[in-house]
């Protein structure tokens, strides 16, 4: 790669990924300049393909779901993580056609999760835990609550068209669950932020390569990122404007996602804390069974470039 290097970060069209979209458009408007490197968010359509290219190295680094970064650091891909990118921010949406009226009534439907690997999907499980409800698939005849896998953006269209109601609701990144609810399929049923305040979900990696030969381009472009958190959560409205371009969606929905209420997604508190990671990590061992064995997190995050940039 060339001194001055082109970094390509992946995402999706998620308000969990709005710091990227607010750094590029920083750039863009000649707010900020980048000396070291050249910033190219890439837009992705699903969580495989964000972690396909993460791993042959087709992106020089993602927005991506702890977990399944995690995952992917487990299995030999060589990343690490740099900074979270929000906290908070997702919702557990029911299906209107569905006639729910309290979480039992998930009982023998189908709820979409975005990732398998996902904080999503831990959230969710261990709501139902508490419920007494067992989530599963449909092949397990334990199961209480069939759960399915499928892209974000796929969500509001599965609901709108389930007249059956089979589909119980979904758990997902904003303004995903936000949009259902605007095009009245959907209804809240609660935010993440209740079912654990100040969550982590999808977090900054980087390839190992490219933070060794390029350290500062990692620097600036956290640097970037951490300014454009503490941005998004002092000026909603702003942020808001250039969030709806970037996730192609309405202001007035990224507005509501931003601000209503306050702290259902915040962007100014992105240093990468060891011990929440831990405890994704814990959860989805022992009571999840979807991983295997623990990774060291010490050698998996680098939290010198966020400590650098002033993260809190």
């Amino acid at each position: 790669m060339p001194d001055n290097p082109v970094i390509r970060i992946g995402h999706l069209k998620i308000t969990d990924h709005l710091i990227l979209g607010i750094s590029a458009d920083k750039i863009k408007t000649g707010v900020e300049t980048l000396k070291h490197c050249t910033l190219e968010p890439v837009l992705m359509h699903g969580w495989n393909q964000v972690a396909d290219a993460l791993s042959d190295g087709s992106l020089e680094g993602a927005f991506i779901l702890a977990p399944t970064a995690m995952d992917l650091f487990k299995s030999g891909v060589p990343i690490k993580l740099i900074l979270f990118t929000h906290r908070s921010g997702s919702i557990l949406v029911k299906n209107k056609a569905a006639g729910i009226k309290r979480m039992q009534d998930f009982k023998g439907k189908i709820v979409l999760i975005p990732y398998q690997l996902s904080v999503h999907h831990m959230l969710f499980h261990k709501l139902l835990a508490e419920m007494g409800l067992k989530p599963g698939t449909t092949k397990d005849p334990h199961a209480d609550v069939f759960l399915e896998v499928m892209a974000p953006s796929m969500m509001p269209e599965a609901i709108q068209y389930d007249e059956d109601g089979e589909i119980g609701g979904f758990i997902v990144a904003e303004p995903i669950g936000t949009l259902a609810i605007k095009q009245g399929y959907g209804e809240q049923v609660c935010l993440s932020k209740d079912l654990w305040p100040g969550h982590p979900c999808c977090v900054f990696v980087a390839r190992d390569e490219i933070i060794e030969r390029y350290p500062q381009a990692i620097q600036e472009i956290t640097n970037s990122f951490v300014q454009s958190g503490f941005f998004v959560d002092k000026n909603p409205g702003k942020a808001a404007v250039v969030g709806a371009e970037f996730l192609g969606q309405g202001v007035d929905i990224i507005s509501s996602v931003l601000s209503d209420p306050s702290d259902r997604i915040t962007t100014s508190e992105l240093f990468p804390k060891i011990n929440d990671l831990i405890v994704i990590q814990n959860y989805m061992i022992h009571d999840m069974n979807i991983m295997t064995t623990a990774i060291d997190m010490n050698v998996f995050v680098d939290p010198r470039f966020a400590k650098a940039a002033g993260a809190k």
